[in-house]
């Protein structure tokens, strides 16, 4: 009996007592949170990789992409090529980089290729990555050239009679602000739509603010934006514009 008594009292005093429970608990919870997962999402480093363009449409001659992982919270996230656009001092766009099976369906064997995809927008501070809605893009022809928050590019519109049209679009609205029909787009009849470039690069310029099109069949066009409004500039022989400040 006395045995037993002493093991209870040996029992009871190793038992911590509630204050110092409460106390131990305290110092794992912060602990714990000292242990939290850093939130990441960064640019990996360069990749070169075998690029199978079209042969039907009209691309660069080199037969390589340079692509960059994009990894969230130590994963990989996604693929991307080209140089980012930074649109804010937290956010920018970046084209996607696909990786797709071109194997036909009696293959064996898959068969990857590389190709670019359509635009990304992604936030350093939320970790959130989304492909972008932009009105007409077409990755066969459609090149886009980024000022602040707008994407101008010549795009497809249309899907019985598709058109070539000249296109602004902005990241937070999903119609576009300018669709303006350049010419028929039928390379059945043409093929020689799809083995020239649709359009040169849009050509921005600052003050007044302006965007410049210049398609390969059709006549260029000039836009100015005044706020959300583009308004068409008729060609005058006697104006230049040495006035404007071209933006690359």
């Amino acid at each position: 009996m006395r045995t037993a008594w002493l093991c209870f009292l040996l029992l009871m005093l190793a038992l911590p007592s509630p204050a110092e429970s409460r106390t131990r608990s305290d110092k794992e919870h912060k602990r714990r949170a000292h242990t939290r997962v850093v939130h990441t999402i960064f640019l990996g480093p360069w990749h070169t990789v075998p690029y199978s363009p079209n042969p039907d449409v009209a691309t660069p001659t080199h037969s390589q992409l340079r692509v960059r992982a994009l990894v969230v919270d130590g994963r990989i996230a996604d693929w991307t090529a080209g140089d980012i656009h930074p649109v804010t001092e937290t956010s920018y766009t970046v084209r996607q980089a696909l990786r797709i099976n071109d194997a036909l369906p009696t293959a064996t064997h898959e068969h990857w290729i590389w190709q670019p995809g359509a635009w990304l927008s992604v936030n350093r501070l939320t970790r959130r990555v989304s492909v972008l809605h932009l009105p007409g893009f077409d990755p066969r022809i459609s090149h886009v050239v980024w000022f602040r928050d707008l994407a101008a590019y010549c795009g497809l519109r249309g899907a019985k009679n598709p058109q070539l049209t000249a296109l602004i679009a902005r990241i937070s609205v999903r119609k576009a602000l300018l669709s303006t029909k350049i010419s028929p787009w039928n390379p059945a009849q043409d093929p020689t739509l799809l083995s020239t470039p649709a359009c040169a690069p849009a050509t921005w310029q600052l003050d007044p603010l302006r965007v410049s099109f210049q398609p390969t069949i059709g006549k260029p066009l000039t836009y100015s934006l005044v706020g959300d409004t583009p308004i068409l500039m008729q060609p005058n022989p006697t104006t230049t514009s040495s006035s404007s400040i071209p933006i690359p």
